[in-house]
This record gives C-alpha cells, sequence and structure tokens, in this order.
C-alpha cells in the first residue's frame, strides 16, 4: 500500500489528484413578440464536478431582469440580474444552470467548472 510504511520515499506510488477547469459561454436572447421563457443551458450528472462559478450579463437594452438558477448540494440561492448589470455566483457541486429569459431580453452566460481527477 503506498505510504503504509510511514516512510517519506513511498511518496511517489500513487499520483495526486488532477484538477480541470473548462469554460462555456454562450449568448442568449427572446424575441419581443413572446412571454418569458426558461431554458437548462448546462447540465451534468452529480459528482462530476467539485465547484463551478455561473455569470449572467444582462444587456444595457433588455426591458426586464434576467434570472438564473444552479442546481447544487448544497443549494445555492438563485439570481437576478438587471439590465445593464453582470452577477456571477459559486457553487460547491453543481448538476445543473438555468436562466429565464423575459421578453426582449438578450445577453450572456458564462460557467466555469473545476473537476477533480483520480489518476
Amino acid at each position: 500500500m503506498c505510504g503504509s510504511n510511514g516512510m517519506s520515499g513511498d511518496c511517489c506510488c500513487c499520483p495526486p489528484a488532477q484538477f480541470f477547469q473548462e469554460k462555456i459561454c454562450g449568448n442568449f436572447s427572446n424575441p419581443a413578440t413572446t412571454g418569458a421563457i426558461g431554458v437548462t443551458v448546462w447540465s451534468a450528472p452529480a459528482g462530476d464536478y467539485i465547484e463551478g462559478t455561473f455569470e449572467i450579463f444582462n444587456s444595457a437594452s433588455s426591458p426586464g431582469t434576467v434570472s438564473g438558477a444552479v442546481v447544487s448540494t448544497p443549494a445555492t440561492p438563485g439570481i437576478s440580474v438587471p439590465p445593464g448589470f453582470s452577477i456571477s455566483i459559486s457553487a460547491l457541486r453543481p448538476t445543473s444552470f438555468a436562466i429565464t429569459v423575459p421578453a426582449g431580453a438578450s445577453g450572456t452566460f458564462c460557467i466555469t467548472l473545476y473537476k477533480r481527477v483520480l489518476a
């Protein structure tokens, strides 16, 4: 077993975990002729990611607030982004991210995810 005899020379039989970062960005818009729409823009199986940062930018020309919801463990509060602002939140063990876009609104979202992989 790795390091079982307590000698410092046993450090190299078990490689350390590797951490990976992924970034996903996209645009959203909702034509002024429709009502608000909700879209899940990202999802993953439970346990795939250890942490994530979720950001929404709502264009200054948008007529209303864009909201975002992250499903995570523990639960993460939702965010509301008024026109002309960008807001981000971090979440532990995220599994999905959804945005709700009012009629006539547009903007961008960015997700940064962190994964721990044992070699």
